[in-house]
């Protein structure tokens, strides 16, 4: 938005859950997950089982359903340990977008972002549709970065599928690159270029690869423990074996980028303001890649908004601090689905 736009009002902030989280003992592996045949083409899904409250009885719990949305360069495993937290509310499910993690090449869509929503809605029925307790009801969706601006786009379009939208530093449209970029990447638009810049990103090791996203990413590289580290460095060997990987990783950046030019109604902006489902805006204030500034504004553009901003946090929140972003979208789900107090009951 332009500099010159007035500040917005202050947005309202996120309330946190009071709900006992469960214990973190150690670094949680990564949960497992399985191929699913969707109308768009094969996509990896990663199941998080629900495992009620920590602290009382697990009859009559709440028990919903979330997706999982990670953003450029990511995969399903962002997600561990937030989701982790969340299960004592909702069953989880961690999507690698078209072409990353273990999820093959798009059938159709290319890696533009409305083809990325795409294949989000074919996510969000599948999961709608499952068997078992929330069969049938709306999703609570949670997207970071470029899954942000997806989950955002696919809240506007498919409010009847989205429960609840949580929003992790969004790619929201800028119009100036951010100082973490390379303004070589406005070079993705120039035909060939898209080729060259695999070929680069294929001749980058594993190791200096994930140092390079941490140094972007984390507003506190200290906090990652050297499991993690590890783990990283072994998905993105895997990945370096897969043919599509650098091309799934720059195509999904150009057109992360030609979004950005969208204008009228399909600007991300502009279906902000038509967003329907109660919205959680979440923000560090040490986010190198999208400007912190942004957080209040789109709080005050979105109808039904909340924010929580982490002034010491980056650019994933959900990893780098789990514990207080799974705090305030269990607050909100509480907003909408309040917990029956013993005094309830009695009355």
């Amino acid at each position: 938005m332009p500099d010159d736009v007035p500040p917005p009002p202050t947005p309202r902030p996120a309330v946190p859950s009071r709900a006992v989280l469960p214990a973190v003992a150690g670094v949680r592996p990564p949960w497992p997950g399985e191929r699913v045949h969707l109308p768009g083409g094969q996509l990896f899904l990663r199941r998080t089982p629900w495992s009620g409250p920590v602290d009382g009885p697990r009859d009559g719990a709440p028990r919903e359903r979330a997706l999982y949305v990670h953003g450029l360069g990511g995969a399903s495993t962002n997600w561990t340990d937030l989701a982790a937290l969340l299960a004592v509310r909702f069953d989880g499910w961690a999507v690698d977008l078209p072409g990353f993690g273990r999820s093959q090449p798009p059938a159709r869509g290319g890696y533009s972002v409305r083809g990325h929503g795409r294949a989000v809605v074919d996510v969000l029925e599948h999961v709608r549709d499952l068997p078992g307790p929330g069969a049938g009801r709306p999703v609570h969706v949670l997207g970071n970065s470029l899954g942000g601006l997806v989950s955002l786009l696919v809240a506007a379009r498919r409010p009847d599928l989205v429960a609840s939208l949580t929003l992790i530093s969004p790619a929201m449209p800028v119009y100036r690159v951010p100082q973490a970029f390379s303004r070589a990447l406005l070079l993705l638009f120039l035909p060939g270029i898209p080729t060259l810049a695999e070929r680069r990103l294929a001749g980058i090791a594993p190791e200096q690869h994930v140092r390079n996203m941490i140094r972007m990413c984390f507003g506190d590289p200290s906090r990652i423990p050297p499991e993690r580290l590890a783990e990283a460095v072994e998905e993105m060997r895997e990945r370096g074996e897969q043919p599509w990987a650098d091309r799934a990783l720059t195509r999904s950046m150009r057109g992360l980028l030609a979004s950005y030019l969208k204008v009228g109604g399909a600007n991300a902006w502009r279906l902000a303001r038509r967003l329907r489902p109660p919205t959680l805006v979440v923000w560090g204030g040490r986010d190198r890649l999208v400007d912190p500034r942004l957080a209040p504004r789109l709080a005050a553009v979105v109808p039904d908004a909340r924010l929580l901003e982490l002034p010491d946090v980056g650019h994933v929140a959900q990893l780098e601090t789990p514990e207080p972003v799974a705090r305030a979208v269990l607050g909100l789900a509480e907003e909408l689905d309040p917990p029956v107090t013993a005094a309830a009951e009695v009355s």
